[in-house]
């Protein structure tokens, strides 16, 4: 029987996307051109190639799903039943056996047009035959819709299950909802399972792992089961009854006592009597939980004897197994409280002993343990004169054994141990156990070292009072007046020039301040519009103002003001001036040629002409530029590189 990883099984596409996929990639991967003047067998060729291109594609893709999902008849039966209860077996068998279906029918219609495409007269008829035939592979895909969907949901739902190992150390903890069980799984491994205060919080199998004696142990927690029958019994409940049935594991059945999960201790003994026969020949285990709010004692009087009359039967070995020799007829009760931890390690011990026996068990009834104890043979040596020979030890040996003895006894205590003895007056002391140092100095204050130097060294113990001696005479001295500073009386010529040195002061941090926002302003500059402001000067204002400062204008008055000459005249006589200048080439005479701007003589020049024609020939030939400057990039696609008649396989580089 083979184990699957559900989670390694690929995405199962949808009919419009699969169809998308495989198309695509035929057009990707066989040749795209043919012109209606090839040969006609090179033309049938081209066409019976994507035909058989694509067949080939939706066989391997369609081979790929129906393999990857697993074979019922094939994987463990717990997995069979399993996912029979969650998928309905006949649907998912029909889901693969129409993707099979599909993937014969589309070898066949491949096969059909290949044959007719052998016969096609012409471009257009070989272009329809194969156009017709991919249309039939899409419409037999297109009705697999639903199938490809549920399998999908499948696939995403097999994903989630847990890893179970059906065959390794396994604990199954079952019972009502609301006992217990998430819970107690919480408690003894490190799984993170949902608990709440109502019936069926738990709806799929999950899975911890604990160790025990350096082993793994595998812990299941089931959802609740409730007491009807078998037919009535809800996915939930049917996957804990999978698990029950199929699984070889040690059996926890959880009570609960205090009838906080909503049913009744004689509605729990009812169901563990009803699921009975799937406790046959494992080990099995009744814990009573919540065991802090009320114990078996305290029930009333007709709970306690239908308790009481459990147990008996538990341990009088008639309850699951009829076999009396067997170590599975008698089924401990044990008691446990996951709120206070009492009990629960106990309860997991017992139940990893009881499987560990009964693996040994099981193992001793095969015939694999007969050919290894045959291998093995004990040797008993027999008296040869009928003297007795006690075994010797060595007085060395003994004195040594004495000695380790003496001095284990000797050990010393933790400081582990030393802490929980003391409490909260302890405080860690690791300088006592410096054997190296003599006991008296244990404790001195470690030593600072700067550049190799002990710092104490340099230190002078009585500086405290050195440095306290000196402050006693500063305060002396100032009282005394020693350090009163005379008082300059000022003028007021100093006043002022103190005054005005201020204020200049204070002006130069303002204008640096400002100076500073302007250059880090990030506003932009708006130009000046001079055009826009009008001007307001004259002649007549001219002479007001000079006349207001005190100069004599009278002699002015004949005085004959001219403008300045507009900009255009300027600019156009500048151009004039320009052209007048310019030689017969067009060139300005006050600039010289490029070509000869840093060549000395004539010679000079003929060789950078010579040197620049090299280069320029260098990239349009070689490189296959257009120029001097031209950034120019052959065809992507030249037609000579894809025309002509080529081998198979060989558009792979594409």
């Amino acid at each position: 029987m083979s184990l699957y990883n559900f989670k390694k099984i690929a995405v199962v596409p949808t009919a419009k996307d699969f169809i998308d996929i495989i198309l695509s990639k035929t057009q990707r991967k066989t040749p795209t051109v043919v012109h209606k003047h090839y040969k006609i067998s090179r033309i049938r060729a081209f066409y019976m190639r994507k035909v058989k291109y694509t067949q080939q594609n939706f066989h391997d893709r369609l081979s790929r799903i129906i393999q990857e999902f697993p074979k019922l008849d094939d994987v463990h039966p717990f997995y069979a039943d399993l996912m029979n209860v969650l998928y309905d077996k006949d649907h998912y068998k029909l889901g693969l056996g129409q993707l099979n279906t599909a993937r014969h029918l589309i070898d066949t219609v491949a096969k059909d047009y290949v044959r007719l495409l052998k016969y096609g007269d012409s471009l257009y008829r070989c272009k329809q035959l194969k156009r017709a035939a991919l249309g039939r592979m899409a419409t037999i895909m297109k009705r697999q819709a639903a199938n490809l969907t549920y399998l999908e949901q499948v696939r995403q739902h097999l994903s989630r299950l847990p890893s179970i190992d059906p065959y390794t150390r396994t604990i199954i903890i079952c019972g009502f909802p609301n006992v217990g069980k998430s819970s107690f799984i919480n408690k003894i491994t490190r799984a993170d399972v949902e608990v709440q205060p109502y019936a069926f919080t738990t709806k799929s199998l999950y899975v911890g792992h604990t160790d025990y004696k350096y082993l793994r142990w595998q812990v299941i927690d089931t959802p609740g089961i409730l007491d009807h029958s078998l037919e009535e019994r809800n996915v939930i409940e049917m996957q804990a009854v999978t698990a029950l049935a199929h699984l070889r594991a040690c059996v926890l059945y959880v009570m609960d006592a205090s009838e906080q999960c909503g049913h009744t201790v004689h509605e729990q003994i009812s169901l563990f009597e009803s699921i009975k026969p799937l406790f046959a020949n494992k080990p099995l285990l009744v814990v009573l939980n919540k065991m802090d709010i009320i114990t078996p004692e305290q029930l009333p009087e007709d709970k306690k004897a239908a308790l009481q009359r459990l147990m008996d039967s538990c341990t009088n070995g008639n309850l699951v197994n009829a076999d009396s020799n067997s170590e599975l007829s008698v089924v401990p009760v044990l008691r446990m409280s996951t709120v206070t931890e009492e009990g629960v390690q106990e309860v997991k011990i017992e139940a990893c002993e009881r499987l560990l026996g009964h693996r040994v068990t099981e193992k001793m009834r095969t015939k694999k343990v007969d050919g290894i104890l045959n291998r093995l043979h004990v040797a008993v040596p027999a008296p040869r004169d009928g003297k007795s020979r006690p075994p010797v030890i060595p007085p060395a040996v003994l004195l040594k054994k004495q000695q380790a003895l003496n001095k284990e006894n000797r050990k010393r205590k933790l400081e582990r141990e030393i802490e929980l003895e003391q409490g909260d007056d302890y405080v860690l002391d690791l300088q006592k156990n410096y054997s190296e140092i003599a006991e008296e100095e244990r404790h001195d204050p470690i030593p600072e070292f700067w550049e190799g130097h002990n710092i104490a060294d340099y230190i002078d113990p009585d500086i405290f009072d050195k440095l306290a001696e000196l402050e006693k005479d500063e305060e002396l001295r100032e009282e005394a007046g020693m350090y009163a500073v005379p008082k300059i009386e000022l003028d007021d010529t100093m006043r002022e020039i103190r005054e005005l040195a201020r204020q200049i002061r204070n002006k130069k941090a303002i204008l640096k301040d400002e100076s500073r926002l302007v250059k880090q302003s990030t506003k932009p500059v708006m130009p000046r519009n001079t055009r826009a402001r009008e001007r307001d000067r004259s002649t007549h204002k001219l002479r007001e103002e000079m006349e207001k400062l005190g100069v004599d204008m009278s002699e002015t008055e004949q005085a004959h003001f001219t403008k300045t000459r507009s900009r255009s005249r300027s600019r156009s006589m500048s151009m004039v001036s320009k052209r007048a200048r310019a030689d017969s080439s067009g060139r300005s005479i006050s600039r010289p040629a490029r070509d000869t701007q840093g060549v000395k003589d004539t010679v000079m020049q003929k060789k950078a002409k010579n040197m620049a024609h090299v280069a320029i020939a260098k990239k349009t030939k070689k490189m296959g530029l257009k120029g001097e400057a031209d950034r120019f990039i052959g065809t992507k696609m030249p037609k000579h590189l894809f025309a002509g008649k080529r081998g198979v396989g060989k558009t792979e580089r594409r």
